[in-house]
């Protein structure tokens, strides 16, 4: 990814002033380059999603971003207005893939998959950009085909070559990268994205480089939450600062063939709370698209999502969730019940924060992640433990963050569930099972 943050406003501490309120409604699309973005929601200002604090660090102050969703009227992209830059966000990242069996799974799945149906072999090269720990490549690796994984956060990176054996450059993915490793012979007969290009600054550039990495009769198999999803089932925490784009099928069809490339096959999935996953190729190929691609196109048109009109009431329907899981985690805490949250993950630093879910309400937060814990929250200061805890205290209640996870998680809690005790889902709607 490249830091391209010139047309764009990145602040920390205090209120903005109406002057800069003024400039942030008139910023460009990140797509089209067009101003007048409307409003879909406003979260207020908020700590960086991963910005976990060691001891130490609760007693300095942290720096909190707006974070504003907005559509573009032009090209329907739905994105928020700051940019804060990726060396802060990524370059030391605590999230890894492989501590989640989910994710492994799915890994295995596609580079299955690719394997047989691109009959890669010892000649090939596959790239993922984004690599994290090589979660996804080491199921390639362990064919015989050679990988290649770009990851920034030097942290990871440093995982993925020492745990895995994958050879990882640890740099942001960008024309310039792109350009250096072509020049070294490293074109590459499949290319993943998962879940980086909402990520990216500036799509112009990511793109431009994707093309020129991918061989001529190459696929790139990217992978983004879905817009769709996000908005029918009131999945705001899937907005936060890493996520700078939120996309549909429309404007990412139109962003492919604006950059040479074309999407030749669609699928809906059920990760992360409703994704969409691309396999694009050079449009000089010759591949066309699949029926699926003519019919995600008709359903987006039928449902209106290039039209303010579909994410017009988002925010109405947030707040009501947020009155809607307050009422009832604080009427289980007046009842006298303990209650603890699953998941020191991004989307739970969103719910905590947006909710103002502090130490008042919940006791700890349990995570799998061995990185994590001994951590705290960001904004909300609460302490990360093993999941162990929850049978070591009991509490009554558990308030599922990650809920995206639902089925693996509950399947590694059935002793406390045997023993009596109970998940509170948050999203769509508060549920207790």
């Amino acid at each position: 990814m490249k830091a391209t943050v010139a047309n764009r406003r990145s602040t920390s501490q205090g209120k903005a002033s109406p002057a800069a309120l003024e400039e942030e409604r008139s910023l460009p699309c990140r797509a089209c380059g067009t101003s007048g973005l409307r409003t879909i929601l406003d979260l207020g200002r908020m700590p960086l999603a991963n910005a976990y604090l060691t001891e130490q660090q609760l007693r300095t102050p942290e720096h909190v971003y707006p974070l504003e969703l907005v559509f573009c009227p032009e090209c329907a992209l739905v994105q928020i207005t700051e940019t804060v830059p990726p060396e802060i966000l990524f370059r030391n990242y605590l999230y890894f893939s492989s501590f989640s069996d989910a994710m492994l799974q799915h890994a295995r799945d596609i580079a299955t998959r690719m394997l047989h149906s691109r009959r890669l072999d010892e000649r090939c090269l596959v790239i993922e950009i984004a690599s994290n720990d090589g979660y996804l490549l080491q199921f390639y690796r362990q064919g015989g085909i050679p990988v290649l994984g770009i990851e920034p956060a030097e942290n990871i990176a440093r995982a993925a070559e020492e745990e895995r054996d994958i050879p990882t450059v640890s740099k942001f993915f960008n024309l310039d990268l792109a350009q250096a490793l072509s020049k070294r012979g490293h074109r590459a007969d499949v290319i993943h994205a998962n879940n980086v290009l909402a990520h990216v600054p500036d799509l112009k550039d990511f793109l431009t480089g994707l093309g020129m990495l991918l061989k001529p009769n190459g696929v790139t198999v990217i992978e983004v939450p879905y817009v769709k999803d996000l908005i029918e089932r009131v999945e705001f925490d899937t907005v936060y600062h890493e996520h700078l784009s939120y996309f549909a099928f429309t404007p990412l069809q139109r962003l492919m063939e604006a950059h040479g490339l074309a999407i030749t096959e669609v699928e809906r999935l059920e990760i992360h709370g409703g994704s969409l996953r691309l396999f694009v190729e050079h449009r000089s190929s010759g591949s066309h698209a699949s029926p699926g691609v003519r019919k995600i196109l008709s359903d987006e048109a039928n449902h209106g999502l290039a039209s303010f009109r579909f994410y017009a009431d988002f925010e109405s329907r947030v707040k009501e969730l947020k009155h809607d899981l307050l009422g009832l985690l604080r009427g289980l805490k007046a009842q006298g019940s303990r209650i603890a949250a699953y998941g020191a993950s991004a989307k739970g630093s969103i719910i905590l924060n947006y909710m103002g879910i502090d130490r008042s309400i919940l006791d700890f937060v349990v995570d799998r992640s061995s990185i994590k814990q001994g951590l705290y929250t960001p904004g909300t200061h609460l302490p990360i433990h093993n999941p162990e805890k929850l049978i070591e205290e009991m509490p009554a209640y558990v308030l599922l963050l990650t809920w995206n996870f639902a089925h693996e998680i509950l399947e590694q809690q059935a002793e406390y569930r045997q023993r009596g005790g109970h998940f509170i889902i948050p999203i769509p709607a508060p549920r207790v099972i």
